[in-house]
């Protein structure tokens, strides 16, 4: 065997110096993976106050900015830190005060004033109140309604409520199945309840005798029905709130759905909480709106249903619309027997 060179000897020197300095850097990697502590203080140089302070005071530069395209956002984003507080402080245990103060409300009003039936018999003669297309409409927009404010509960709650119950893999994918309907359903309601909005915005014009309608509470104040014509003063309210604050929460909604459109952080921090309060609202009111048109008043639920109302309903409920279209009743049997209305299925009345 042939003896090394002195040569030879100096070209092994730096293939020896880089293993060892290879060798030390895998060394370093392994204990700082062993070491999360040693880890961050290998990955994050010493940061003194003075830096803390400058990142702090919203002075921008390349150490400070987000990953997005053309940011100047700083590391700590104090509107972020106003968002969450007023999130976890406020939106939240409102949405809890709203919704559940109005079931506990509906459920004392049950218990102390009970279903408001008819004062009179029925006559058995039906008047037109929707139409086949109004109702259509009604019940989409109330379906989706229903699917956007229980997966938007279950996205501000159902962390706290079904995660400890079911566990992180139960509740991760419910989470992604919820997220992924009320997404796609959101732009579908907001269309649809526009189309319903200019639907019947002739019948809720508002009228000099809402005012006395609410005067006497709808009915309960006193042992006379208020005047009202085809849409009462508590139904227009309900509309009114629908063509607002509905309109709100679809608008901002949409501004969270669609975030590629240049909006700034902080318009999509303001769209959650608009989008928020206003659902909570909405949600709270339709729980009672739903009571009076179902359990609470006797006949209200025919007409959505059927479209049809009896005479008795439409006389002690909406007496200005009866006066304008009581020559239009028809016997239940003609309905029963399938013949249709002389006016096909939309009510002639316009009344406020």
């Amino acid at each position: 065997m042939s003896k090394s060179t002195p040569w030879q000897a100096l070209w092994r020197l730096p293939l020896l110096v880089l293993a060892l300095v290879a060798s030390l850097g895998l060394a370093q990697v392994a204990l700082a993976q062993a070491d999360p502590d040693r880890e961050a203080a290998t990955a994050v140089p010493a940061l003194d106050a003075d830096a803390w302070r400058q990142i702090k005071s919203g002075e921008t530069g390349p150490n400070y900015r987000d990953s997005r395209f053309d940011s100047d956002y700083n590391l700590i984003n104090a509107s972020g830190e106003t968002w969450r507080q007023l999130r976890e402080r406020w939106v939240s245990p409102f949405g809890v005060i709203a919704v559940v103060g109005m079931i506990v409300v509906i459920a004392l009003f049950y218990l102390v004033v009970g279903r408001k039936k008819l004062d009179e018999p029925r006559t058995g003669r039906k008047l037109l109140r929707w139409s086949l297309v109004v109702r259509s409409l009604h019940w989409t927009v109330a379906s989706l309604f229903i699917l956007l404010a229980l997966t938007g509960l279950n996205l501000a709650y159902g962390k706290a409520v079904f995660r400890p119950i079911f566990g992180d893999g139960f509740w991760a994918a419910m989470m992604s199945g919820t997220k992924l309907i009320h997404n796609y359903l959101g732009p579908l309601f907001g269309i649809l309840l526009v189309i319903l909005l200019l639907r019947l915005l002739a019948h809720n014009i508002p009228r000099k005798h809402d005012l006395d309608w609410f005067a006497k509470g709808g009915g309960l104040v006193g042992k006379e029905h208020p005047d009202a014509g085809f849409a009462n003063a508590g139904e227009k309210v309900w509309y009114w709130l629908l063509a607002t604050a509905g309109i709100a929460v679809i608008v901002s909604g949409l501004v969270l759905d669609f975030p590629n459109y240049g909006q700034a952080r902080d318009t999509m921090q303001w769209a959650n909480i608009i989008h928020a309060v206003g659902a909570f609202g909405l949600t709270a009111v339709a729980l009672g709106h739903i009571y009076i048109g179902t359990l609470g008043t006797e006949g209200s639920f025919e007409g959505m249903a059927t479209g049809y109302v009896d005479e008795t309903w439409a006389k002690e409920h909406h007496n200005l619309w009866y006066e304008e279209v009581k020559d239009q009743a028809i016997p239940e049997e003609q309905l029963t027997a399938g013949r249709a209305h002389p006016q096909g299925d939309e009510p002639a009345p316009r009344s406020g």
